[in-house]
């Protein structure tokens, strides 16, 4: 039996432990702490699924989760829809703003593409910063997270944290089943070699702006869905740092793996979480350092040293 043999059959298996992990987790940790890595870690899935899968380097992705968080909020706080409608509207409002990016950036690569992106993404900020409904520095505070499909109180912790633990479930599932399906080997095909991927009849912009767009609305599910645990969407959201940080966080738990960007999200947040208190401003310069030794020593990031480490002993 190969190892991408052995690691295929015990994807299942490891999925379920996950998930029942995911079920019991709140009554043994904090539900917000849980919350705020099950958001960002969709979050890295979907920038993942841009630069891991398609080869493209956004560092505008922030746009795409503070919209959306601006967008969920005022749905709830103003206009007094449900929270799954939020979240849907959110999500949709990140796709239309991917398809936007898309279209203006797609036909550019390395380099040219970043910038672009970013400068989009600017673009976005100083529109956040200077529309009086966002609230501009102050944010849009006071959001309610309401009653999920009018029924259930999401006030309670408890509740909350399973309604994010779906939206991450279904993110998850989407951005597994994209990968893993035809659609994801020709993404694949594009990051490896474009230029035969065109001789062989494929319409490579198209794909990328579909990768682009994918990746943006399930990006803004996780943004609407952070405005809700925190109830405020902030300026932080949508700043370029955001777009770094989500960066770092891919690389760090394995670039172009399925769980990397979790385990990245998950000690990023952990690390934040543990040093904000003890070192203030410092945790910035921390994590600078971390990305620097990720860089240099393991360039797969931790699942992908993982998993190189397995093949190389020869685990059958």
């Amino acid at each position: 039996m190969t190892n991408n043999s052995m690691f295929s059959r015990a994807t299942p298996y490891l999925f379920a432990a996950l998930f029942v992990i995911g079920l019991i987790a709140p009554f043994t940790m904090y539900p917000t702490f849980l919350m705020k890595i099950l958001c960002f870690g969709l979050f890295a899935c979907a920038f993942n699924l841009l630069l891991g899968f398609a080869g493209l380097l956004s560092f505008g992705h922030a746009a795409f989760l503070g919209s959306a968080g601006y967008v969920c909020g005022m749905l709830v706080r103003d206009v007094g829809v449900t929270p799954e409608i939020g979240i849907i509207g959110g999500t949709l409002a990140a796709a239309a703003l991917g398809w936007v990016f898309g279209v203006l950036a797609i036909r550019r690569t390395g380099i040219y593409f970043a910038m672009i992106t970013l400068a989009l993404s600017q673009m976005v900020y100083f529109i956040v910063l200077q529309v009086k409904a966002t609230g501009g520095e102050d944010g849009l505070q006071g959001v309610p997270r309401g009653h999920l499909f009018g029924i259930i109180d999401l006030s309670n912790n408890i509740a909350m944290y399973y309604l994010v633990f779906a939206v991450f479930c279904i993110g998850f599932f989407i951005i597994y089943r994209a990968i893993n399906s035809p659609f994801g080997q020709i993404l694949k095909a594009i990051r490896e070699n474009e230029p035969r991927a065109i001789s062989l009849g494929y319409d490579v912009a198209r794909f990328k702006l579909l990768a682009f767009v994918l990746s943006a609305s399930l990006a803004g599910m996780a943004g609407a869905t952070k405005t809700l645990v925190f109830q405020l969407a902030s300026l932080t959201d949508v700043h370029w740092h955001m777009s770094g940080e989500v960066v770092l966080m891919t690389l760090l738990g394995g670039l172009g793996t399925v769980l990397g960007p979790l385990v990245g999200a998950a000690t990023i947040v952990s690390l934040q979480s543990e040093l904000a208190d003890r070192v203030g401003s410092w945790v910035t310069v921390i994590m600078g350092v971390i990305f620097v030794v990720c860089v240099l020593l393991f360039r797969r990031g931790i699942v992908g040293e993982l998993q190189a480490l397995i093949e190389r002993a020869g685990i059958r």
